[in-house]
């Protein structure tokens, strides 16, 4: 072989060498890449592992909304009124009725001559309510100047749920004294309670009035005769 051929066989040969080195690396570097891949893809399984442990705080987050609802449902039993009412003492309950205003009530009186005279006032809640007369004096004024009747019993009395028919009674005495003199009046004035804000004022006829006094209420308009 000529020097000439040899020196260009040589480089022919460098040259199929060098692209064959080249070759061979980037096949290496791939290689590399490949299993640089596989090593992350082997790296998220327990990703893969982590989907039952976001199932599971799927579950709790269903499992807090079902213990949410639940305490609505609790909430729910208590504004129903579950447990509400007065204890009977046996275990029950019964409604609490609202207390009565004089705007709540139908009221009349008439004037009666038993016991030296004294006015019977009757009381009826008006269509469709029920409300409770306390267990208190009916508040009873006179005159201008609000003159107010005393006790005429010496124990309260129990308060009266009014609905329908039921009918409350209380027995007026305008003059509980012996002596000439007192006002001369042909109304009174008559609240629930000193704290009702809307009295009324009932027609009595002339009446004279000198340290009036009231009983209870009554169901009964024998029970309301105002004695002494």
């Amino acid at each position: 072989m000529s020097g000439n051929r040899r020196k260009a066989f040589l480089v022919s040969a460098a040259l199929v060498s060098g692209a064959l080195l080249m070759t061979a690396c980037q096949d290496s570097d791939k290689t590399t890449d490949t299993g640089a891949a596989r090593g992350s893809s082997s790296a998220t399984a327990p990703g893969d592992a982590a989907t039952p442990s976001g199932a599971s705080a799927a579950g709790t987050g269903e499992g807090s909304g079902a213990a949410g609802k639940g305490s609505g449902a609790t909430g729910k039993g208590s504004e129903d009124g579950a447990g509400s009412g007065a204890d009977t003492g046996n275990g029950g309950r019964e409604p609490v009725g609202q207390s009565c205003g004089a705007n709540d009530i139908t009221w009349n009186t008439r004037s009666e001559t038993q016991a030296g005279g004294y006015i019977l006032i009757s009381a009826k809640a008006r269509p469709g309510i029920t409300c409770v007369l306390p267990a208190a004096l009916p508040t009873v004024a006179f005159g201008s100047d609000g003159t107010e009747a005393g006790p005429a019993e010496q124990a309260v009395g129990e308060q009266i749920t009014l609905s329908g028919n039921t009918t409350a009674y209380a027995g007026v005495n305008p003059k509980s004294t012996d002596v000439d003199g007192g006002k001369e009046l042909d109304s009174i004035i008559v609240a629930v309670g000193d704290d009702d804000p809307n009295p009324v004022s009932l027609k009595v006829g002339t009446i004279t009035v000198d340290k009036p006094v009231v009983t209870n209420w009554h169901t009964s308009a024998t029970d309301a005769v105002p004695f002494g």
